[in-house]
Order: C-alpha cells, then structure tokens, then sequence
C-alpha cells in the first residue's frame, strides 16, 4: 500500500492531480474551523524531515509510469511546508516528470527564508488568505500560538517578490465569518499588496471540522468574487478519483486521508473497478477508521484514527 503518494484525484484547480503527502496525519500549524479533515491534533510550526525524502521518492517513481496525470502536488493530511527537506522533494520531482509541480500550503511560513527557498522551484504556489487582522485570524484559522497574522501577510508579500512562479490564493468563505461587505474589502486589501497571479473563492463543501461551519448564500458569493476579484471554485470542473492500489477499499482509504469522498463519489470509483458498490459501501460504513457525516443534504465518508 502507498503511503505518501495518492490519486490521481480531480482537482477543481489543477486537473487529475498526483498527490504527495510528506506531513503525518493532522500535523499542521493551524486548526482551521472549516478543515476537511477534522480538528488538528498536533498543533506545531516544527519543521523537520517528518518522513524519509527517499521513501517518498521510491513511491512516485512508481506512480508516475502508472497514470495519465496534469499535476504533481504537494498537499495532504498536514501542512506540506513543515517538512524541512521540501525543496528537495520539488527538485526530484521536477527530474522525475516535465508536468508541473503544484504546492498547496496555508501559507503560514512563507516569511521563514528556508520555505522561501525550498518552494522556488514549484511551478504554483497555492496559499490562503481568510482573514484580514489578528482577531479574524485566530477566529477563523485557530494557528499556533507561535504565529500572528502580520508575519503571516508580509510573508506572503515578501514570497511574492521573490517567486517567479505562479501564486494561486485561495478564500475560503463561511458565513458569519468573514462574507461581509465590510470584511470582504478588507482582504480584498491584503490581496492588492500579495498580487497573487489568481484569486479562488471557495467554500467548505465537504465536512468541515466545526458543525456550525456553513456555506455562504450565493448572492454573498458573488458578491465576493467581485471584491476580491476572483473566480468561485464551484464554476471549475472536476474530473474522477483514481489510485494504483488493487484493492478497492485500500484505495478508496488511501484518498480519505487526505480528501473526504461523497456517497456518489465512493459509487462513481467502485462502479469504475466493477467492484459491488454494496458490498464498498457497507465496509466502508464497518471500518473503525471511517466515519460517514452527513452535510449539505449529502453523505461523505471520512478518515479518522482510533
């Protein structure tokens, strides 16, 4: 079974991506309201070689003679830039393949000049900005204690002036939160400063780690995407999940760790390996490290640890 390398998933951003996950499970420096995943339990802003450089690179060269992809990208269950050896996981995954090598990253360490360097080589950087001061920030994104959110922002425009790559940022709207006018305006001013390449309004369509987490209106959602200037992330395509593990439920595990799956999403993928969707769904609903939450009218099936 692939430990750090899954998919290729749909990415609504970057086509049928190649995922590469350096960072155990839950190990991020923020606790972020809205998290797929569910509540952070290990809250840190240590960066260290969290799993071998080497281990990781033996799991892709084997995926990358596997699959049609669009994308490598560096993402997953934590946050990818805490693992200190990352520029030299983008270098071998340049050597290893011309398509483009993406980092998604909360972007809470761009102002560290070792991040700053080690992220020079990937192709985007896809960072996040949902908040506008300090209040907002420990409101909305729960970070270490260690981190304020001036040193995050001027990280931000800091990178900028130094990479010459593309920055894709990312809003995450929650209502109440942070989709008012007034609100809006003021990230909208934070992003004139980071001059991101492009701007991507989301919205937690998957279980988010607080229940009273809920998706904004569409009127507040279009009205977002006129101040911030970006484009809503429901309008992008999404493609189908894929994985090289033979075994259906391995795979269909493999992807929850990182990426909750729908009810229909879990059929679409069983249905493509002529698997009996029943007898999928049912083990799934019996496995200890799975937990089915319902939102949205909808039913998901998430990773959890015992």
């Amino acid at each position: 079974m692939f430990k750090y390398v899954y998919g290729p998933v749909p990415s609504r951003r970057l086509g049928e991506s190649l995922g590469i996950s350096p960072i155990p499970f839950k190990t991020c420096d923020y606790s972020c309201v809205y998290c797929q995943l569910g509540r952070t339990t290990n809250l840190t802003v240590e960066r260290k070689e969290y799993f071998p450089l080497e281990d990781i690179i033996d799991e892709l060269k084997e995926n990358v003679k596997l699959f049609s992809f669009d994308t490598v990208t560096i993402v997953g269950e934590g946050e990818p830039t805490l693992h200190s050896r990352i520029g030299d996981l983008i270098a071998s995954i340049k050597k290893l393949t011309t398509k483009k090598c993406a980092v998604i990253t909360n972007g809470s360490l761009l102002w560290n000049e070792d991040v700053q360097k080690g992220l020079m080589k990937a192709d985007i950087v896809l960072p996040s900005l949902d908040a506008w001061d300090e209040e907002s920030f420990k409101r909305i994104n729960r970070p270490h204690g260690s981190l304020n959110f001036e040193k995050v922002v001027e990280g931000m425009i800091t990178f900028r002036k130094k990479y010459k790559g593309e920055i894709w940022l990312e809003v995450m709207l929650v209502s109440g939160l942070n989709d008012s006018d007034e609100n809006l305006l003021k990230i909208a001013g934070w992003i004139e400063k980071i001059k991101p390449d492009r701007v991507y309004v989301n919205v937690p369509v998957r279980p988010p780690t607080e229940s009273w987490v809920k998706i904004p209106d569409m009127s507040r959602i279009r009205k977002a995407e006129r101040i911030l200037k970006g484009v809503f992330m429901g309008k992008v395509t999404q493609g189908e999940f894929h994985s090289g593990l033979e075994d259906t439920l391995d795979a269909i595990m493999s992807i929850i760790r990182r990426h909750p799956m729908s009810y229909n999403e879990v059929i679409g993928f069983s249905k493509d390996r002529g698997e009996n969707v029943e007898e999928v769904l049912e083990r799934l609903r019996r496995n200890p490290n799975v937990e089915v939450v319902r939102i949205n009218n909808g039913e998901f099936f998430r990773y959890k640890k015992r």
